[in-house]
């Protein structure tokens, strides 16, 4: 029986990559790789809903990072926006990347043919009320056409083609069009626990409080898992979702030696489009004064199981209907909506612990 027939996952990570880099590039070791869906959403989200509590300190951070230019240009065949109501606002969709060529080189710019992969892929939605903040996980190993380069891992793209390529794929699979993207490194994972005095999470042994060591030995786990992968990708979800509740309370705002640490761990850990600056941050930030932290929705693109590809790697396998269904749910800012209604048919957060 296959794993797709079985519904397991495995643990394909460690399965080699061959077909989707030239071979005679030198392969990186990536220690950890997983690691960095934890940290992606987390600190972009961060940087939007703090930055007008934060004033100078967001300045500082957004000033300090990175920039790789405008990976839009030349992009042909986009998706629309979504429609916008006279007087409202638009939604705000956010795609950020894990890269090794940020972990081993420090910088986005450096990215080479080849040499480099998104290790994790999140597709955020800031809903255009500023209610509600979407979050989906797309597995790094999604089996999808990348342009140019027929049917590939879809980390594959950032490989062939950096982040224009990446952003290509990323709305040729759900048609949702892109508006910023970051690119972020995992090592503030544990920093970033410790400065809000740890998380507690609720597992299926009971609640569990954890300081950054703990959290990371917890989100390193798989092989005693169910689900491998895809039940750690829901305790590195559950990881967000408490760090940031934490991060956005009164106590952690109103402390400048977090801030100082948080703005200190955001500046250096991502790396941002050039149209995603200081003002644009700041004007959603403000617009998103009100935002109810409970209102964050986590959850993994819907798959079928996990294969085999005919050149022998192995492949996650994304359900093609129900990803339809959402990616219209993007496209049409009405994601709350969507999930309430059909939440039994995707990997979620929501009603039940982590495994």
């Amino acid at each position: 029986m296959s794993e797709s027939d079985s519904g397991v996952s495995s643990p394909y990570e460690e399965i080699p990559e061959e077909s989707s880099a030239p071979k005679d590039t030198p392969k990186k070791k990536r220690k950890g790789w997983k690691i960095t869906v934890i940290i992606l959403t987390s600190l972009l989200v961060l940087v939007i809903a703090i930055a007008a509590a934060i004033g100078i300190f967001a300045n500082r951070a957004i000033n300090s990072m990175q920039s790789f230019g405008n990976p839009f240009e030349g992009i042909d065949n986009r998706p629309s926006a979504a429609p916008v109501e006279s007087g409202e606002e638009s939604p705000v969709n956010v795609l950020i990347m894990g890269s090794d060529s940020r972990i081993s080189a420090g910088d986005p710019n450096d990215w080479q043919f080849g040499a480099q992969r998104t290790d994790a892929l999140m597709l955020i939605q800031i809903s255009g009320d500023r209610e509600h903040i979407s979050v989906m996980s797309i597995p790094r190993d999604s089996w999808v056409d990348v342009p140019g380069y027929g049917m590939n891992k879809i980390n594959a793209a950032f490989s062939y083609g950096g982040a224009p390529l990446t952003i290509q794929t990323v709305e040729q699979v759900t048609g949702v069009r892109i508006d910023h993207i970051a690119i972020v490194d995992f090592t503030a994972f544990t920093k970033l626990t410790d400065i809000v005095g740890g998380v507690t999470l609720e597992t299926a042994d009971g609640p569990q409080t954890m300081d950054g060591e703990g959290a990371l030995e917890y989100v390193r786990e798989r092989y005693s898992l169910p689900r491998g992968d895809f039940d750690r990708v829901r305790r590195q979800q559950a990881w967000m979702k408490a760090v940031l509740s934490q991060l956005l309370t009164r106590e952690t705002l109103s402390s400048p030696g977090n801030i100082v640490d948080i703005t200190d761990t955001m500046s250096k850990n991502v790396a941002i489009d050039e149209d995603l600056g200081i003002n644009k941050i700041i004007s959603i930030g403000t617009s998103l004064s009100d935002f109810n932290k409970n209102n964050l929705i986590f959850f993994t693109a819907p798959v079928t199981g996990t294969g085999t590809s005919d050149d022998g790697q192995s492949i996650v396998l994304l359900d093609e209907d129900k990803l339809a269904s959402v990616s219209e749910s993007f496209q049409q800012d009405d994601v709350a909506t969507f999930m309430e209604e059909n939440e039994s048919d995707f990997d979620t957060l929501s009603g039940r612990p982590v495994d």
